[in-house]
């Protein structure tokens, strides 16, 4: 109840001018906070609306918090942040709209934006206040959520950020190949210069129509038992796992009629197996710069153990 009291008492500071009534604020926050369990910050809003409407005060009054990218520590939790898009990433899925990357002068987060919140596509550069969006937890990585009741709002102010560039490490990984996903295996590629996109349906998405060449990869899901990678293993990687450069992985696609055939055997071959990749991590993609599978040294795993439990 000190709860409902201290929000009331703040809407109320903002708008006492416009003759609003501080019980019918309390009443309304009872009624949304704890007979409906409509999240804070949406309540907060709902009351802030109906004033607005209600009682005929701007609607710029409105002081909210803001929350730095790098005060964003745990998921489940609604908040409002302030940031440039960095990158925009091509969405695997039809029901995420846009998926990508945001930043701020403290961090950056991955975020993206539900089909069903039917809201207005971010640009990459633009700058945006993202109102009442959710945080959440996928294979280990912190994400923000735009949902039906959430609010982008562009903004003039140019948000200073760092480049995903000096963010990125050289980094070790051991773990699992859990998944590989669609544009895996025999691709193609636009050959504009500089473009080198995947081109599907005969179609660049920067290009349109448009020549494409053949590439051989791999994009998957490793994990390493703390966290998800999605790794990017290109050509000569996946041949010295497989054997399979892009000429074989042609001449397969060839004696079946069918690019996919590629796919199916890189997955019969790798799925499950444990890799150690040495690589590039970037806020999206661990970039494979070596790739082998994971031969343990069981002798020294097992004097590794014996230590750990002799200090136990």
């Amino acid at each position: 109840m000190d709860k409902v009291e201290s929000l009331a008492n703040q809407i109320f500071e903002d708008y006492k001018d416009y003759g609003v009534d501080r019980k019918e604020i309390v009443e309304k926050l009872k009624k949304l906070l704890i007979e409906f369990r409509v999240p804070e910050n949406e309540a907060i809003r709902t009351i802030r609306n109906y004033i607005i409407r209600e009682y005929g005060a701007p609607a710029t009054i409105r002081r909210e918090r803001i929350t730095k990218i790098e005060e964003i520590k745990e998921p489940n939790k609604w908040v409002t942040v302030k940031a440039k898009v960095i990158q925009l990433w091509e969405s695997s899925s039809p029901s995420i709209a846009q998926v990508g990357l945001i930043g701020d002068e403290t961090g950056y987060i991955r975020f993206l934006v539900w089909t069903k919140a039917k809201k207005q596509p971010v640009e990459e550069g633009k700058s945006y206040i993202f109102r009442n969006v959710v945080v959440d937890d996928y294979g280990g990585v912190l994400r923000l959520n735009v949902t039906k009741i959430s609010e982008i709002e562009e903004i003039d102010e140019d948000v200073n950020v760092k480049q995903p560039e000096e963010l990125s490490e050289d980094v070790e990984v051991v773990g699992a190949l859990v998944a590989i996903q669609q544009n895996s295996g025999l691709i193609q590629r636009c050959s504009v210069e500089g473009c080198n996109r995947v081109v599907k349906m005969g179609k660049c998405p920067e290009h349109g129509k448009t020549r494409a060449k053949d590439d051989l990869r791999i994009k998957g899901v490793l994990d390493d038992g703390y966290r998800t990678y999605e790794v990017i293993i290109n050509e000569d990687g996946v041949e010295s796992l497989t054997g399979i450069n892009l000429e074989k992985a042609k001449k397969i696609a060839e004696e079946t009629l069918d690019r996919g055939a590629v796919l199916t055997e890189l997955k019969k071959m790798l799925l499950g197996k444990y890799l150690r990749i040495v690589g590039t991590a970037t806020p999206r993609y661990l970039i494979a710069k070596h790739v082998e599978f994971f031969k343990p040294d069981i002798r020294k795993e097992i004097e590794r153990v014996k230590a750990i439990l002799e200090e136990v």
